[in-house]
């Protein structure tokens, strides 16, 4: 079969955790004789949960590719995780995609997951569909299900069947649009009359679709308006044009596990879904002009592809997964990647079904496929002809909302650990790795438990590390809020030349930088100037440890006003130890204090839920700072110490169901509450 852009569908398979988006694709490649039998979850066998975790735990936790063919159109197929904290998977698939195909439950609700994904495509314009899931189950409820559906998204959800069910289960199909009825038997589907109890939903149904067919277009509309009906060709015109401009959300229903009704959502994905030549042009820079160009997917111009997911295997090496957004990509040839500067060697290209890689020898316009070993190229990055130099916006990413701190289990495997996770982190554009300067600390940070469990997990199986993930430490700093005055006095003895060294000093909040100041109040040469950076140095020294809890101190201004030296055993190393005295004497009579990092927040959720957040930022210790309205969502700024937002990431997630998001960045130090202290001392 001849790949062009006008016969492939790139299609991501998005919703909620556990609706049933992995068997679908596994029926949809049953159906294409892509397999010879279907996998099941819980057997670990199916084509796209390859993963030793996603085995183990029965759920995807990665971007999968699976290609197959259908009527002679080739369906890319991205099978999505579902879990919150695989954001990151569902933003490559939808760089990659030309349309997303939701699956949800048949449970009366739209569930976050599915809304999320609707709302992200809404807002990126982005075509798709809904394949209500689990019809075969007690209670499906499949007019509850559009109902709801259509009471959040109004005007925009057009379902193009109506169920045959007896009893609690679906066991064929009305397709609205040829007023057709199926049967679900063992041998597929089988036409039969329209049952007469459905004949009155089915009229009005057409009538709904053909309205919104007519609506796409002013053509449509007259001969709507004209004849008050429109013909089945008609009818597919506008429901396809508004598929397209997302004014039209088409709905199918059925079981992917028993694989019902997957073969005609396979044959309207034909119908109706954009193929990757009408795929909107895609936002780039010409590096030649460093000008905005849209790169459209033409198959005669010259190459241009970006890398929307990266796998490393410790054995194969580094795979990344790419969509040719435009021209010809072919073994042997040499492609310029202007992300990193560099130029890359093309030595082999597959596509993929899973795990299982198929070699091809080029990928035209509009495909996906998988480069392997390329030196120099993450995620994210083009890959272009070096004489056509464009570059494409970056895909976006989460930011890291949950951190913790990493410790090796077994001594001496501390390359082996970080080696590891940087690695992971080239594959999980969710996760990242950071070190702490002001703690030491090396963090791992991620969306939620469950990814970074994940990663210790993928750590051990991948690279055979260990490591151990813990709470981090917070930054605090020490600081006084008094006046006090100490003398700090060195004097050594022990035969031969001795040490001696005293010094007067004055400590006070108040340092120009806001960190430490040292001042030079002596007069009549009481402390010998040779001698004074000796003791700011002994003072600089000291303050790295504070008399409360150990940690920094800041804002400290310390005058030397006094001293006394000796003309033979005065060194620099005494008044640097009479300077640490001084301070050991004279901060714990200068009323020292914690001070506790302070974290600006930006937290977005719906309006439902602000009430929440709000009590639950006054147990933090928060404030709130002000509220605003953006897209529908409230957006709530407010301020809450570091400390007590470790765990916030979980918290977040728990309160909203999921649909809360929240940025933070440190803003500044303030004073803690004794309770601070007091858990620090413990």
């Amino acid at each position: 079969m001849s790949v062009t852009a006008q016969n492939i569908r790139n299609i991501a398979v998005v919703g909620h955790s556990g609706e049933g988006k992995t068997t679908l694709c596994e029926a949809m490649l049953l159906n294409a004789k892509a397999i010879e039998r279907m996998g099941r979850i819980e057997n670990g066998t199916t084509v796209c949960d390859f993963d030793e975790q996603e085995i183990a735990r029965h759920s995807s936790v990665s971007l999968a590719c699976a290609y197959l063919n259908w009527k002679d159109i080739k369906f890319n197929l991205l099978d999505v995780p579902g879990f919150y904290d695989f954001e990151a998977e569902f933003n490559s698939a939808m760089r990659a995609s030309g349309a997303a195909l939701v699956v949800m439950g048949a449970n009366g609700t739209v569930t976050v997951g599915a809304e999320k994904a609707l709302d992200y495509c809404f807002k990126h314009k982005k075509p798709l569909f809904i394949f209500i899931n689990g019809m075969d189950k007690e209670n499906a409820n499949y007019h509850g299900t559009v109902q709801a559906l259509q009471e959040k998204y109004k005007g925009k959800i057009a379902p193009l069947q109506i169920p045959i069910m007896e009893g609690e289960k679906m066991t064929g199909y009305i397709n609205v649009i040829t007023g057709k009825a199926y049967k679900f038997s063992d041998k597929g589907v089988a036409e039969e009359p329209v049952p007469a109890a459905y004949a009155g939903e089915l009229s009005e149904m057409q009538a709904v679709l053909q309205e919104s067919a007519a609506e796409n277009d002013e053509e449509l509309l007259d001969k709507y308006f004209e004849e008050g009906a429109l013909s089945e060709e008609d009818t597919v015109k506008g429901l396809r044009k508004g598929i397209h401009t997302i004014s039209v959300v088409p709905v199918i229903a059925g079981s992917a596990l028993l694989n019902k009704g997957v073969i005609n959502l396979m044959n309207e994905i034909v119908n109706y879904v954009p193929a990757a030549s009408e795929r909107a042009d895609i936002a780039a820079t010409d590096l030649k002009t460093n000008e905005q160009v849209h790169v459209e997917c033409a198959e005669d111009a010259p190459c241009a592809a970006q890398v929307f997911k990266t796998a490393v295997d410790p054995f194969v090496g580094k795979m990344n997964y790419i969509r040719i957004n435009r021209g010809c990509l072919k073994t042997g040839t040499d492609v310029y990647n202007p992300n990193t500067d560099t130029t890359e060697r093309i030595n082999s290209l597959y596509i993929a079904r899973g795990k299982k890689l198929d070699p091809v020898t080029s990928l035209s316009a509009g495909d996906i496929g998988v480069v392997a070993k390329l030196a120099n190229t993450g995620t994210g990055d083009t890959l272009c002809d070096p004489n056509a130099p464009v570059k494409f916006e970056p895909i976006e990413f989460p930011e890291p909302c949950l951190s913790m701190a990493v410790s090796v289990a077994v001594r001496g495997t501390e390359d082996k650990v970080f080696g590891g996770l940087n690695r992971l982190a080239e594959e999980d554009k969710g996760f990242c790795v950071r070190k702490n300067h002001e703690t030491g600390e090396t963090l791992a940070c991620g969306q939620g438990e469950v990814q970074l469990d994940i990663i210790k997990k993928k750590l051990k199986s991948k690279f055979g590390a260990d490591a151990e993930f813990s709470t981090p430490t917070v930054a605090y700093r020490e600081s006084i809020t008094g006046k006090a005055e100490a003398e700090g006095k060195h004097k050594k003895q022990s035969g031969g030349a001795g040490q001696f060294g005293v010094v007067n000093i004055r400590f006070e909040p108040g340092a120009a930088d806001g960190i430490f100041e040292f001042v030079d109040a002596t007069v009549g040469g009481s402390v010998p100037k040779q001698f004074i950076p000796a003791v700011e140095k002994g003072l600089r020294e000291a303050i790295q440890k504070g008399v409360l809890a150990g940690f920094p101190m800041v804002n400290l201004k310390a005058t030397l006003f006094d001293g006394k030296s000796h003309p033979v055993d005065s060194k620099e190393i005494a008044f640097v130890s009479a300077a640490r005295l001084s301070y050991e004497d004279g901060i714990p009579r200068a009323r020292p204090v914690i001070l506790e990092p302070i974290c600006s927040l930006k937290i977005t959720v719906p309006e439902q839920y602000v009430g929440d957040i709000m009590g639950d930022l006054n147990k933090r210790r928060g404030r709130i700072i002000g509220m605003d309205t953006v897209e529908g969502l409230q957006v709530v700024t407010a301020e809450a110490p570091e400390g007590e937002l470790l765990t916030y990431a979980t918290s977040l997630r728990s309160m909203t169901q999921g649909r809360g998001k929240f940025t933070q960045e440190f803003a500044r130090y303030e004073q803690a509450p004794d309770t601070v202290l007091q858990s620090l001392k413990k």
